[in-house]
């Protein structure tokens, strides 16, 4: 014969309760009731907790100390944890956040596109305000690629990267938000716009060899060989991050989706300027624009550069870096002349052979 013990009803109850305990975690939201009011907060009844909780004072809105009661069910955000040595702590005030961080988990998971508003630059990309919680764009995920002074107080769309209440971590990115942008645009645009058209655009970002150019929506590629008549080291030479520029259309690939752009065909090519202005054997006085192995290029008109070969220098062998330095003006011989190619010979030495 088995006989059974029966253990004292409130042990079984006790028993019952742990096993329906839940582990509370930090960021957690949880419905408490307020069941006692101490000098220093309040003490409350989470359901699923071990023991009870405590909401400090100064976690409480100033417009809601005077009005709690005992008895009030309410929705707390979890400061810390309970252990086998601390009780859990609670948060009022942080609700706000902690319902913020849930709606940027699923913007995260939805894919949504939010609103954030530039608050200011820091090294490695910008930081930003979405909701009251800061979040950080890195420059490789900026539309531009480099944080610029014209971005702080602007709102942009960005996608949502990690959201980590716990960590306090938001990361953003206004490059993916821009390319499902273009991606839903690109084709109605596409078919708007037309080869050798006039556009204004703005300058988003800039590279070793180009700029993009925001043309309604999508971007469009502005080649460093595009930019200028004249020779430039870099396109930053001309462009800022954030003009606004009238660019000719010089090429619109519907396959790929592509758009090419030219600033520098907005004025006139001064090649075709000059004929007629130049001839051969002519003196005249240019600007030595950069030094070469080989010699230099002058600057002869404005975006028109004429080589003058070391050859052309001296009769003597002497070295080029000696003896020009960007800036010089210096007076030289045209010897051979076709703007037609491009191409302008000049020469010093003949200078005296004509004397």
């Amino acid at each position: 014969m088995t006989t059974t013990i029966e253990k004292p009803m409130d042990e079984f109850e006790k028993l019952l309760e742990e096993s329906f305990a839940k582990s509370h975690t930090v960021a957690d939201i949880v419905e408490g009731t307020i069941i006692k009011k101490e000098q220093e907060g309040y003490l409350v009844c989470v359901k699923g907790a071990k023991t009870e909780a405590f909401l400090s004072k100064n976690e409480i809105p100033s417009d809601e100390v005077d009005s709690l009661e005992v008895g009030d069910v309410r929705e707390f955000y979890v400061v810390k944890e309970e252990n086998d040595e601390n009780q859990m702590l609670l948060s009022l005030k942080r609700i706000a956040f902690a319902q913020a961080w849930a709606q940027l988990n699923d913007a995260k998971v939805q894919g949504d596109t939010i609103l954030a508003k530039v608050v200011s630059i820091v090294k490695g990309g910008v930081l930003v305000d979405v909701a009251d919680l800061k979040g950080f764009i890195p420059s490789s995920q900026l539309r531009t690629g480099l944080p610029f002074d014209g971005l702080v107080d602007q709102k942009i769309e960005v996608k949502v990267l990690e959201a980590d209440p716990k960590k306090g971590k938001l990361i953003l990115s206004q490059r993916l938000a821009v390319a499902e942008q273009r991606n839903q645009v690109v084709d109605n645009i596409l078919s708007e716009l037309t080869e050798d058209s006039v556009v204004k655009g703005e300058v988003v970002r800039i590279a070793d060899f180009g700029a993009f150019v925001d043309i309604n929506g999508i971007d469009g590629l502005l080649p460093i060989s595009e930019i200028s008549w004249a020779r430039i080291k870099h396109p930053s030479d001309v462009l800022t991050l954030g003009d606004t520029i009238e660019v000719k259309i010089i090429k619109i690939d519907h396959e790929l989706k592509r758009i090419s752009l030219s600033l520098k065909r907005m004025t006139e090519d001064p090649w075709k300027q000059i004929e007629g202005q130049f001839s051969e054997g002519q003196i005249i006085t240019g600007t030595v624009n950069k030094v070469t192995s080989f010699g230099a290029f002058i600057n002869i008109f404005p975006g028109v550069e004429a080589l003058l070969p070391i050859s052309e220098v001296s009769d003597e062998n002497i070295n080029p870096y000696n003896r020009f330095k960007v800036g010089d003006t210096v007076e030289v011989l045209i010897k051979k002349f076709t703007p037609q190619e491009h191409r302008i010979a000049l020469s010093i030495k003949d200078i005296n052979k004509e004397a």
